[in-house]
């Protein structure tokens, strides 16, 4: 993974707002199909998997582009009636590499501050910083909340699981040019991989880094790894840490998220390092929290 040549098919869509249940979010937003990062245990492989399509290059090297995704949010906004949460870059990138080309990210956060939604984005791409204009209009009327990507700072970890993403120094320094601009931008460490990047100093360090660069707020997500992601993060591992391979099938044996008593344990270490550096949990966490227990049915237009 993460070779070759990525190729682009131009398709159009129907429909760019997809209704969400049991997330803190509303509405996501999509305008790509597949991701270039080709990080290795993307859970939008699984989405893959479940409409036949191929999860390991069908995603992550033939792109679906969306190319009237923004008019039709355009025309989406208009008819809405309630002023409800939205997320960006749910099921793939917003600011993967093709992005410069075809801004079709750019164009929706211009209908959106014509129509404006309160927004969530969640995003590895450095080009956020492009969109930098857009965002500081939109956050003058609704809320905006930018959370980038980092979940180490272990550049070796990075290149073997993330292997086209930006390295975790130019992530942070997109932080740190949004907070510059008086954004609401901060480090979402996910995943934590189980056994590699789990351990209080690894998320020290993250942590760390997200202070150093202003960041607004710091938050994790532990692995999830559905059918359609599990052979491509295992052989990830078989190549680079064939040791941790055994712990992460029996880990993951019957189920896609690590037990309760894992994700608690991971869970206090986190909250050990928030405090250390001042992060305190915000809205967005909260609203997480409050609906954990309830089921996480969402449905990504992807």
């Amino acid at each position: 993974m993460g070779s070759g040549d990525v190729r682009y098919r131009e398709v159009t869509t129907k429909s760019a707002l997809t209704r969400v249940q049991g997330m803190p979010f509303a509405w996501s937003l999509n305008p790509y199909r597949g991701c270039s990062h080709a990080c290795t245990y993307c859970y939008a492989r699984d989405y893959h998997a479940r409409m036949g399509r191929d999860t390991g290059a069908g995603f992550d090297r033939e792109i679906e582009v969306k190319i009237n995704f923004a008019d039709v949010l355009r025309t989406e906004l208009r008819g809405l009636r309630l002023r409800e949460l939205v997320a960006l870059g749910t099921g793939t990138d917003p600011y993967q590499p093709c992005e410069g080309r075809y801004r079709l990210t750019r164009r929706s956060l211009e209908a959106l501050v014509e129509s404006p939604l309160p927004l969530t984005v969640i995003t590895k791409g450095t080009l956020v910083v492009r969109d930098i204009d857009l965002y500081m209009k939109l956050s003058r009327v609704v809320d905006v909340r930018i959370c980038v990507s980092i979940g180490s700072v272990d550049t070796a970890i990075a290149r073997g699981a993330e292997p086209d993403a930006p390295p975790p120094r130019a992530r942070l320094e997109a932080v740190r040019r949004m907070r510059a601009a008086g954004l609401h931008a901060g480090v979402l460490a996910a995943p934590i991989l189980p056994d590699l990047t789990d351990s209080e100093a690894s998320l020290d360090a993250v942590a760390a880094a997200a202070r150093a660069h202003d960041a607004s707020f710091f938050a994790i997500r532990p692995l999830k790894l559905d059918p359609g992601v599990k052979p491509h993060y295992f052989a990830y591992l078989e190549d680079r840490f064939p040791t941790l391979l055994p712990l992460a099938e029996a880990r993951f044996t019957g189920r896609v998220n690590p037990e309760r008593q894992y994700v608690d344990t991971l869970e206090a270490r986190a909250s050990r390092v928030q405090r250390k550096y001042g992060f305190v949990e915000d809205r967005y966490e909260k609203l997480r929290d409050a609906q954990r227990e309830a089921p996480a049915q969402l449905r990504l237009a992807i």
